[in-house]
């Protein structure tokens, strides 16, 4: 598997990888329903929902629920989140702000939310260099979310991407 390297300046945290399959698959693996639905999120929760409309101004709502018994409480805990885009170019790049939602969509203002800019890059034959930037309120806000452990997140979930690419390179 592909390391993963964690950059964080003030309020901006950079997270980058190589991923084994071509800057096209890996961009759709990111603007499809259907390829979501395989690897997004940690291990041990899946997509139960996932409404994906691609194009800026569009809107991905979506649920995380935990189905591995062994994460204790978190067993069958619902996170809901939402996606507003502001920005897509085709194979290149992505950009979205990403909140915490409820069910209907309601943006929850307790927690904070997030610039994600995702850049996909060829790097070398058959490889794209994956690098998502996350811009925050505040440092306070970064660090908050890096307390809840969202690095490890992160991490399982390329993980999971990954293997998700290698079934269809």
């Amino acid at each position: 598997m592909g390391n993963m390297t964690t950059k964080v300046e003030g309020n901006v945290i950079t997270l980058e990888r190589v991923f084994n399959a071509p800057r096209e698959l890996v961009f759709k693996a990111f603007s499809e329903a259907e390829h979501l639905k395989h690897w997004w999120g940690p291990r041990g929760w899946e997509l139960t929902v996932c409404h994906i409309d691609f194009r800026p101004g569009g809107i991905w709502h979506y649920c995380m629920k935990c189905v591995d018994q062994n994460q204790g409480d978190f067993f069958g805990y619902e996170s809901w989140g939402k996606a507003v885009y502001n920005a897509i170019v085709s194979n290149e790049s992505i950009e979205y702000v990403d909140y915490f939602s409820d069910a209907e969509g309601n943006e929850n203002s307790e927690m904070p939310s997030t610039l994600v800019r995702l850049t996909f890059e060829e790097a070398g034959e058959g490889k794209t260099r994956l690098i998502n930037q996350g811009t925050y309120v505040s440092e306070e806000a970064l660090k908050a979310v890096i307390d809840m452990g969202m690095e490890q997140g992160v991490t399982e979930t390329w993980d999971r991407l990954g293997e998700h690419l290698e079934t269809l390179v």
